[in-house]
């Protein structure tokens, strides 16, 4: 407990300098766009919600990775519709595959075709960033063979890597309200908020204290969140948070133009996470302590502690 505690401080203690303050900046970027019906709103609601959210935020511009083949499923009816609201709001839109499959169970000319297929529809749209975002975060895993073709395959193609250096896992959070809604279970909004940004938050400061340990610095920030209807109920609250806590929110044209990160390409046994991961593991970089609500088995106790709303309680 002693051992825990000292490294706990330690971190806040790094957190908290002149220095470190200065460095806090990060973009936003919200992946599987068109998503699924979340628990509150429609796709509609949920996308004039999310503009109308970033910008009472003052957030300039986000990503919004979008993955095609959703256009195709009764969800995504009407999307091509939204993506275009995002970007006539200021923000940009980039690839997240048309099937969204692993890398780790597809060959390598498979995902390229369906890398291709994606960028045949994104291709000349306005707003459009020559990015690809590998769903899952998966790389290839333990297939380096797999990772390595893809790599080439990008690069000929023009296409970065749409890395990401921070996630806090909203999507199982954004699961667990559709599973009470579709079972009539009430939640209670404020808890749910509380968690949301405890999560995310959580997330962001352990991605933190790892790049400062693995690069002596932090790089602008690259967040994971999902189009769900949590970030449409809470983003505004979220971009709060981080500014707070110091942090400048920048576009995602900014993050990107990291010179180090964008030339990274960490040789791990295991290609699949953030790039913040990924670079500390090939350097023996010890993780920092991470904090327990950040685990999706934790996550998932307090949704049902804290959020779910028995009937003896009386909300």
């Amino acid at each position: 407990m002693r051992r825990f505690l000292a490294a706990f401080w330690l971190i806040v203690l790094a957190l908290s300098s002149p220095a470190a303050a200065q460095d806090k900046r990060i973009a936003l970027t919200f992946d599987d766009v068109p998503r699924q019906v979340g628990a509150f709103f429609t796709p509609e609601e949920r996308t004039e919600r999310l503009i109308a959210a970033l910008r009472e935020a003052g957030v300039e511009q986000a990503a919004f990775f979008v993955t095609t083949g959703n256009l195709e499923n009764p969800d995504g009816a009407g999307g091509e519709a939204r993506i275009a609201a995002y970007v006539a709001a200021g923000h940009v839109i980039a690839n997240h595959s048309h099937d969204h499959t692993r890398l780790s169970k597809t060959e390598a000319d498979a995902y390229l075709a369906d890398i291709d297929r994606a960028s045949a529809w994104l291709a000349g749209r306005p707003g459009y960033r020559a990015w690809f975002r590998f769903p899952y975060l998966d790389e290839g895993g333990r297939d380096l063979a797999r990772r390595d073709a893809l790599r080439e395959g990008l690069g000929a193609r023009g296409l970065r890597n749409g890395y990401v250096t921070a996630d806090g896992s909203d999507w199982h959070l954004e699961q667990l309200t559709i599973d009470a809604k579709r079972d009539g279970k009430p939640m209670d909004m404020k808890a749910l908020r509380k968690l949301y940004l405890q999560s995310q938050m959580s997330g962001i400061a352990y991605h933190e204290a790892l790049a400062r340990r693995t690069l002596g610095r932090v790089p602008p920030q690259v967040m994971l969140l999902h189009e769900t209807d949590l970030a449409a109920l809470f983003i505004g609250d979220l971009v709060a948070e981080l500014r707070k806590d110091g942090w400048t929110i920048i576009t995602a044209d900014e993050a990107y133009a990291d010179a180090e990160l964008a030339a990274a390409m960490p040789d791990v046994p295991y290609t699949s996470g953030t790039l913040t991961g990924m670079m500390a593991w090939e350097r023996d970089i010890q993780p920092p302590l991470a904090p327990l609500w950040m685990g999706t088995e934790m996550m998932s106790w307090l949704f049902e502690t804290k959020v779910l709303v028995k009937p003896e309680d009386g909300k």
